[in-house]
């Protein structure tokens, strides 16, 4: 009886963090737009990216994410400053899923945009790539 409650209750967590995605994608920052509108419809080298893609199985939702070679891609804005620790300790948890974790602050994103994309498309070229894009 436990795997039915079980199963349930990640049911109900998965539904949850699909509405806090899509209330982030509402609510995107001027940066998060910026690099969406060059990472979107495979643009950057043929890579497929989602934005504010929940990670399964986990509370966490990230600003970026490419599946196929595992990339998750986070900006940070001022607010990131007070949260290091916590920034650090939910990397480290969506890491020990074998997701890749890339950091940009939104001055970057907003003032060097394309350094921000070459160093992107640096990082997934030295990931390795699985062929499910789901």
């Amino acid at each position: 009886m436990t795997d039915d409650k079980d199963a349930v209750y990640r049911d109900h967590a998965k539904e949850v963090m699909i509405k806090i995605a899509q209330d982030l994608r509402k609510r995107e920052t001027t940066a998060e737009q910026r690099l969406w509108t060059a990472l979107r419809n495979r643009q950057l080298d043929g890579l497929k990216f989602r934005r504010q893609h929940p990670i399964g199985d986990t509370a966490y939702v990230v600003d970026f994410l490419c599946y196929e070679c595992r990339l998750a891609i986070e900006l940070d804005g001022g607010i990131h400053d007070f949260q290091q620790q916590d920034d650090s300790d939910r990397q480290a948890a969506i890491e020990s899923l074998d997701y890749h974790v890339i950091r940009f602050t939104n001055v970057q994103v907003q003032n060097d945009l394309e350094s921000v994309l070459q160093s992107i498309l640096k990082t997934a070229r030295t990931l390795p790539h699985r062929g499910d894009t789901r």
